[in-house]
C-alpha cells in the first residue's frame, strides 16, 4: 500500500512545535504533501530538510513568511519539477512536483496550493487567474502522465462541504464561479476527487479546515479544502480514507488516503 498525506501547515515551525514530527513518526505515511511551509531555504536547512526518515523537497516563495510548498518521501524520485506558470505563481511557491518514473510507468505525487481570494478582491482576482493557468497545465500533464495532486484548493466544492453553505455563497471559497470550476476540473477535466469516490455522501466528518475565529473547531463548523486529485487509473487503486482530528497541528486537518499501488 501507498500512504499518501496532505497537509496546510500554516507555517512548518509552528505545526513542528505542536508535535507534527511525533504524530508523523506514528503514522508513517509514505509521502506527505505539505502547503503554506511559510518559510525559507535558510530556515530549513539543517532542521526540516528531512522529517522522521523522509526527505523534502521544497518550492519556496519569494516573499517571507509566505505560502510555499513540498513533498516528502521515503522514495527516491526520478525526477523533481519546480513550479508550472514560470511567472507570477511561481514566485509565490506553489508547485511542488516528484516523478517517479520507470520504463513501464510515468507517475508525480504533487503539492499544490491554491491561493486564497478571502483577504480582498485583489487576491479573488489573482485566485481567478490562477485557476485559469492551472487548468490547462494540469490537462496537458493528464495526456503524458498519471498524477496525485495533493492540495489546499481553498474551494469547498458543494453544499455538503462546508458547514454553513446557506450563508458562504458570497464568500471567497464558495463563490459560483469557483465551484464551477471545480465541477468543470472533475466533469470535463476527468480528475477524481478520492475522497469523494470513497466517501460520497459525509458531511460533518468531511471538514479539513475552520477559522480560528469563535469557536469554530469546537463546534465542527468546518469547511473541506484539503483535496487528493488524481487521475482516474490511480484514484481507482484508492483503499482507505482518514481525517485525522486527534491533534491540531494547524487550521488545517491531515488527510490521509490509502492507495493500492507500489512506487
Amino acid at each position: 500500500m501507498f500512504k499518501l498525506t496532505s497537509l496546510n501547515l500554516n507555517g512548518i515551525r509552528s505545526a513542528s512545535n505542536k508535535g507534527l514530527e511525533t504524530w508523523l513518526a506514528g503514522h508513517a505515511p509514505d509521502c506527505i504533501c505539505v502547503q503554506e511551509v511559510k518559510a525559507q531555504a535558510a530556515d530549513v536547512a539543517g532542521r526540516f530538510e528531512e522529517m522522521v526518515g523522509l526527505k523534502g523537497h521544497f518550492h519556496f516563495a519569494e516573499k517571507k513568511g509566505y505560502s510555499g510548498v513540498a513533498v516528502y518521501t521515503r522514495h527516491e524520485p526520478s525526477d523533481v519539477v519546480i513550479g508550472f506558470d514560470g511567472g507570477e505563481f511561481d514566485a509565490e511557491g506553489r508547485w511542488a512536483e516528484l516523478r517517479f518514473d520507470t520504463p513501464k510507468r510515468k507517475f508525480s505525487v504533487i503539492s499544490v496550493y491554491f491561493p486564497s481570494g478571502s483577504s480582498g478582491p485583489e487576491r479573488q482576482e489573482a485566485k481567478y487567474r490562477f485557476l485559469d493557468l492551472v487548468y490547462p497545465h494540469l490537462m496537458a500533464l493528464k495526456q503524458k502522465r498519471e498524477f496525485v495532486i495533493c492540495s489546499d484548493v481553498n474551494i469547498a466544492h458543494q453544499e455538503k462541504d462546508l458547514k454553513n453553505w446557506r450563508s458562504n455563497q458570497k464568500n471567497s471559497g464558495f463563490l459560483p464561479e469557483e465551484r464551477a470550476w471545480m465541477t468543470k476540473l472533475l466533469n470535463e477535466g476527468g480528475l477524481i476527487d478520492v475522497y469523494r469516490r470513497l466517501q460520497p455522501d459525509t458531511t460533518d466528518t468531511c471538514y479539513t479546515w475552520w477559522s480560528n475565529r469563535g469557536q469554530a473547531y469546537a463546534n465542527n463548523v468546518g469547511w473541506r479544502l484539503d483535496y487528493h486529485l488524481a487521475t482516474p487509473a490511480f484514484a481507482e487503486t484508492a483503499r482507505s480514507e482518514a481525517i485525522y482530528k486527534g491533534e491540531k497541528f494547524s487550521d488545517h486537518a491531515p488527510i490521509t488516503i490509502e492507495y493500492d499501488f507500489q512506487l
